[in-house]
């Protein structure tokens, strides 16, 4: 005759004992679920306020705001969120938004805004768009004229004759491989000699956010290749 523990049977007790056990295992995973679902939930609610705010910050139209939440979703999908800086993924976000949808924000403006570094938003970038599958069309320096003319107070001539610049060093191929901030930086800086209307490096170099020395040497070769004379 089977023992008996209490009128329960010692093969009854087990089986209720590991009926228990399965019942607070399977309450002890649903309680830590729901408790990463409500840090995920937090966490995209942070990462959906940070972006609006660094969006408003940047001035970004509703198209590239909404592409940096997208981007994000995809690097959070993906697993390529854990162990990594949120701010990094946060600023590269908004860096690969604006390049997709033509919005031209420098890596200066960038990394003034967010206070991460260019290089680790760049490097961020990189990874994201790697393991994304996503292709980053180059920027182009006419992208940039606009905006810099309007922080110089430049005259819409100046304007004009720094896109025609830009255009002429575009046919000749000599802006493979230059950053387009700096050929846009360096074509305003000869039309404003140009047209009468100067600033200096410094102005400009400020306005736009390249260097000094990186100013010279661009326009300097701007204006030798295209045979501009420029007092």
């Amino acid at each position: 005759m089977p023992e008996k523990n209490g009128g329960e049977s010692v093969g009854e007790a087990r089986r209720r004992s590991e009926a228990d056990r399965e019942r607070l295992q399977r309450l002890s995973e649903r309680q830590r679920r729901k408790r990463l679902s409500n840090a995920i939930g937090k966490q995209r609610l942070h990462a959906q306020d940070e972006i609006d705010r660094l969006s408003s910050l940047l001035s970004m139209p509703e198209r590239a705001r909404e592409g940096s939440m997208a981007i994000y979703r995809d690097a959070w999908e993906h697993d390529l969120i854990h162990g990594r800086s949120i701010e990094k993924i946060l600023a590269a976000s908004i860096y690969m938004a604006c390049r997709t949808h033509n919005v031209p924000r420098t890596l200066g403006e960038i990394e003034n805004a967010t206070k991460v570094g260019r290089k680790d938003i760049i490097k961020t970038a990189k990874l994201l768009t790697n393991r994304l599958g996503m292709k980053l069309a180059p920027t182009s320096p006419l992208a940039y004229v606009g905006r810099f003319c309007a922080k110089l107070s430049l005259e819409q001539r100046v304007e004009e004759r720094a896109r025609e610049i830009i255009n002429a060093a575009l046919e000749k191929d000599i802006t493979s491989g230059r950053g387009p901030t700096g050929i846009s930086a360096s074509a305003i800086y000869i039309a404003a000699i140009l047209c009468d209307d100067r600033k200096t490096q410094k102005d400009v170099a400020e306005a736009t956010g390249v260097t000094e020395v990186t100013l010279r040497v661009r326009y300097k070769e701007l204006a030798r290749e295209l045979g501009i004379t420029v007092e």
